[in-house]
């Protein structure tokens, strides 16, 4: 359990020094509470808990997510009645197994396609798996969220319908008594689809129940253990899905700074591995990148989602910054060359033949750069901010983000994840440079060094981006209200 300090600083104190510079970005005068310009900080900590009216917790999403077209009496028949044509399934589940499976890959491409053709040519029996229903529709979702040739309101509509599909056969599959591969796959994906349609809010408790759940199938369990008679593909795809939901839930509690819940596990990363199970096609890039993200997770739930929690330092003494630093960088090390040794030149000439592997290779970066950015930014009595590390840290992990925007633009406007924590990025950067423009004597050495002009393009090109997608998105009061809020910093 992560403890606060014995010796608490006074109310007044603790308000105006938060112990990480990256959540000091929020300019004077903007509304905490709001989702659309939250830092990464205490987002709970200026909610009116004595108001005895009901709060929205993020300022995000504040209607209900799912919009109910059902009947009672129609149950799982009337949510597979709704299914699109098989050959427009085909046509979204390809834009799901482009886009998003590569980003998060935990259905198993060839097994699922199996159960699909199956469950077409069984779809009239009655028979159907209500949890495969569920996964397929949210699968659905995601795809749609993903198609860039129809126009924005039509595809959230549609997205958000499959999405009730999806949720509504979770329903019918009494997914709050029951678990299984595919309920907890439909849910792990049915948050991140809530999350890039504007609900981070509802992403955020509907992750508790997936925790949950997670919990209760065992997959935080070492599968040889609780599982010993089951197959190696079966026990790959318990660790498979168990990694899923243990980065699901670190990289949210990282962008929202509350508690970690996938603490307790004796999963070993170094039992997934390609030959762990007899599959074809077993993509050993696939491997590499789980692998890479779980250690990453691992060492980001331990070491600074915890602390943050709580408004506590990362770290407490110089040496212990020194070790994390370290830890980091062992971390990265273990990335294959394709996943690190790259520039903006030979990733765009990669993206012509492995989109795929781009993709992991940025969201990969994006991951790994925010959280050394927090590690540097981070101070306490006895350890300064790394000001330099901050910045060159955040510039790799934004600079991501750009990547991402130049290649795949239509991607880049749905990532939430990906565009909060860019956002967060420009904010660190911005609360740096405002913090050393208060040195007169510093700031003017500081507007001569090439990595301070660095950080302003930064942040000028975050705007810009933000100004293309606020300027052509319905709904895109977020990406306007960051605009406005980076804005200030220039």
């Amino acid at each position: 359990m992560t403890k606060p300090p014995k010796k608490r600083a006074s109310a007044s104190v603790t308000k105006t020094a938060l112990p990480n510079i990256a959540d000091r970005g929020l300019p004077s005068g903007q509304a905490a509470t709001s989702g659309t310009v939250a830092s990464s900080t205490g987002l709970l900590s200026n909610i009116p808990f004595s108001h005895p009216k009901a709060s929205n917790v993020f300022g995000v999403g504040a209607e209900h997510p799912f919009a109910n077209y059902w009947t009672c009496e129609g149950g799982l028949p009337e949510v597979i009645g709704v299914l699109p044509e098989k050959l427009q399934a085909d046509i979204l589940l390809g834009q799901y197994f482009e886009c998003v499976d590569p980003v998060y890959p935990m259905v198993h491409r060839q097994s699922f396609y199996s159960q699909y053709d199956g469950f077409w040519s069984m779809k009239e029996s009655g028979q159907s798996d209500a949890s495969f229903v569920a996964l397929l529709f949210v699968m659905l979702a995601l795809g749609t969220q993903f198609v860039s040739t129809t126009n924005p309101r039509d595809r959230k509509q549609t997205a958000e319908f499959y999405a009730s599909a999806g949720n509504q056969a979770l329903r019918m599959s009494s997914y709050l008594s029951t678990a299984s591969i595919h309920s907890v796959q439909a849910m792990v994906l049915l948050c991140y689809f809530l999350i890039n349609d504007n609900h981070a809010s509802d992403g955020w408790a509907f992750a508790g129940i997936i925790m949950r759940q997670a919990y209760a199938m065992g997959l935080h369990r070492d599968p040889n253990i609780v599982a010993p008679n089951a197959t190696p593909f079966e026990k790959q795809q318990r660790r498979k899905l168990w990694q899923a939901v243990l980065l699901q839930d670190t990289f949210l509690t990282v962008l929202l700074s509350l508690p970690p819940s996938a603490t307790h596990t004796d999963v070993k990363i170094d039992d997934f591995t390609d030959h762990s199970y007899n599959v074809s096609n077993s993509d050993p890039n696939d491997t590499a990148y789980i692998r890479g993200s779980w250690m990453l997770a691992n060492l980001v739930q331990e070491t600074i989602c915890s602390p943050r929690s709580l408004d506590m330092p990362i770290c407490s003494t110089q040496r212990q910054k020194s070790k994390l630093v370290a830890d980091f960088r062992a971390v990265y090390r273990s990335f294959p060359d394709v996943f690190r040794s790259w520039d903006q030149d030979s990733i765009a000439k990669l993206a012509n033949s492995n989109k795929r592997v781009v993709r992991q290779a940025l969201f990969l970066t994006s991951n790994y750069y925010h959280n050394l950015m927090l590690v540097h930014a981070s101070e306490s009595p006895d350890v300064p901010v790394n000001i330099r590390g901050t910045l060159e840290a955040a510039h790799e992990a934004i600079s991501a983000f750009f990547v991402l925007f130049t290649l795949f633009d239509n991607e880049a406007r749905v990532w939430w994840v990906f565009n909060h924590r860019a956002f967060l990025e420009a904010l660190c950067i911005g609360s740096v440079l405002r913090e050393a423009a208060r040195d007169p004597a510093a700031a003017e050495q500081l507007s001569r060094d090439p990595l301070f002009s660095k950080a302003k393009a930064d942040i000028t090109r975050m705007i810009q981006i933000m100004q293309i997608i606020g300027d052509s998105e319905v709904c895109s009061d977020v990406a306007r209200t960051r605009v406005a809020v980076l804005s200030e910093y220039l």
